[in-house]
């Protein structure tokens, strides 16, 4: 059997893609509203898993989104994402979210999130990616990483699918 082609993580990753907070974006609390940076990460991982597969995708998880710190008014969020593993049809993506202050270019590391998308031929089946060909220390650690996050992911499926 052939093995599958790979893809290096550069050729799908986006990296600082910029986003201006503006007054509409604030929620009750005078922060950016969390719903907008995670719909935003959403969007963002789609243009990743399909750059790097090459077919439709579709989100199948949204996995350990956490807020680490509040983007204010006036802050500029730049996301970044990559894949981090191809399994199959699935793939992670990887979601980093900094707000700076575009005038002092300060910045904080607001968000994490993993992304699975699952990509899908012109018949909604799902269809086999290429695998991923990580090339730097970080890439090779968010690559390994990912496949823990997968076990995880399947061992809950499987505990829950037995309590029914």
């Amino acid at each position: 059997m052939p093995s599958r082609p790979t893809r290096p993580v550069a050729a799908s990753a986006i990296d600082k893609h910029v986003y201006k907070v503006f007054p509409n974006d604030m929620n009750a609390h005078q922060t950016v509203f969390g719903g907008m940076i995670m719909a935003k990460c959403d969007r963002l991982a789609l243009v990743v898993a399909e750059r790097h597969s090459g077919h439709v995708c579709v989100t199948a998880a949204v996995d350990s989104i956490h807020f680490r710190a509040p983007a204010k008014g006036n802050d500029t969020l730049l996301f970044s994402l990559a894949l981090n593993r191809s399994w199959g049809s699935s793939m992670e993506i990887g979601a980093r979210v900094e707000a700076e202050n575009s005038y002092t270019g300060e910045s904080r590391h607001i968000l994490s999130a993993f992304f699975t998308f699952v990509a899908l031929d012109e018949n909604d089946n799902p269809v086999d990616v290429p695998a991923v060909e990580p090339e730097t220390d970080d890439e090779k650690r968010r690559f390994n990483n990912a496949e823990i996050r997968r076990e995880s992911r399947l061992e809950t499926r499987k505990k829950l699918s037995e309590r029914h």
